[in-house]
């Protein structure tokens, strides 16, 4: 690039960097609120809460790339048009194209950067929330208490815990489990705990007693230093970690493995998003295409360029949903796949046409005056 567009690229990737972590920060503080309850109900670390906050950041910037390029667009194009920057351009003899050039530079490379994190960094962020998540979901410790609270976390057995600490330690602890003859057993004890032993999860508490009512009405009380509470039986679970389609690498999406029925049921949607991931990175060049017609496919105006600014706004907003719409109405036919790449370019053929559309005249022709002769030539 020479010296004039270099100066064009600079004041574009300045706002282009402030817009996207704005917009990025909005974006991660309500998704911090949406899983707050990660901290609160499920008593999970700061460290996991900060996890699973920013591993959705790919999938955050897939999303918010082309508005924050569109937006700082138009600021920086605004300002270099009005301050006259992009006419003295013009007036010193470069084309539209070498004056758009690093604008489209710009949105490339934005393509480029979308492109990496939706066929790699978004799935491999998605599968690392997916298995966090089914962490927390096992965590017995989670499961089986609940502070202040009676929980039933398996068939006849009811918990109730004052308080747990940030090591999992559980205090005044109260459990009362019905027997399948009849009978019943209740435990109070001043503390607890969750552990392994044998690759078995139990919970061994201290300082506390049991009394058990048998079928017969005969009561047994036993105090105790310590004992072990086998959780083994409540627990059992065959669940196993899935995979949604959003967590699927691309060659997982465009060739699934036809062996599985769950595969061969979401075969089309599997097909959406993989194209979904190979047409959204078009959307950062139609959105800077047109941000460029609005301002500069149009004449020059020393009032502004305010309507048309809105205008084609609403148009960038009304092109952006309609490829959210073309996606979802992807995972019904998948023959609808051509549009999702058919939007984005379409979008960048209008604004470039705007732009092009208004022939600059290198040359104009001078007549020659009606009753002038050239010299020398004859009287």
């Amino acid at each position: 690039m020479r010296l004039i567009e270099r100066y064009l690229f600079r004041q574009l990737v300045g706002p282009t960097i402030l817009a996207t972590a704005a917009l990025a920060a909005l974006a991660l503080l309500a998704r911090s609120l949406s899983e707050f309850d990660i901290l609160v109900e499920q008593r999970q670390t700061a460290l996991i809460f900060a996890k699973m906050i920013l591993l959705a950041l790919p999938q955050l910037l897939n999303i918010i790339m082309p508005v924050a390029l569109f937006v700082a667009a138009l600021v920086a194009l605004n300002r270099l048009h009005t301050e006259q920057e992009i006419v003295v351009c013009f007036a010193g003899g470069m084309s539209r194209w070498r004056v758009i050039s690093p604008a489209m530079r710009l949105s490339v490379f934005a393509a480029l950067i979308s492109l990496a994190l939706g066929l790699w960094a978004q799935p491999w962020s998605a599968r690392l929330i997916r298995e966090t998540a089914f962490d927390m979901k096992t965590d017995l410790a989670s499961t089986l208490v609940r502070p202040g609270e009676f929980t039933e976390p398996g068939p006849g057995l009811t918990v109730y815990a004052q308080t747990i600490d940030r090591d999992n330690l559980i205090k005044n602890l109260f459990i009362h489990q019905e027997k399948p003859n009849g009978g019943s057993v209740t435990y109070t004890a001043r503390e607890g705990v969750i552990a392994k032993r044998n690759d078995l999860p139990v919970l061994i508490m201290r300082k506390g007693s049991n009394q058990e009512f048998s079928s017969a009405g005969v009561l047994n009380y036993l105090s105790f230093e310590e004992y072990v509470f086998d959780l083994s039986t409540l627990f059992q679970s065959d669940e196993l970690l899935h995979y949604k389609i959003a967590d699927r690498y691309p060659h997982e999406l465009f060739f699934p493995d036809m062996t599985q029925d769950w595969e061969q049921h979401n075969r089309v949607k599997m097909l959406a998003e993989g194209h979904s991931r190979l047409a959204s990175p078009l959307y950062n060049i139609a959105m800077m295409a047109m941000a460029l017609a609005a301002v500069i496919g149009g004449s020059f105006s020393r009032m502004g360029y305010g309507k048309r600014i809105a205008a084609v706004g609403a148009a960038a907003a009304v092109v952006r949903i309609l490829g959210f719409g073309v996606q979802a109405a992807c995972d019904d036919q998948a023959w609808l796949n051509v549009l999702q790449y058919a939007v984005p370019v379409a979008a960048t053929w209008w604004g470039l046409a705007q732009i092009f559309r208004q022939k600059v005249k290198r040359y104009v022709p001078i007549a020659a005056p009606v009753g002038l002769q050239p010299l020398g030539g004859v009287s």
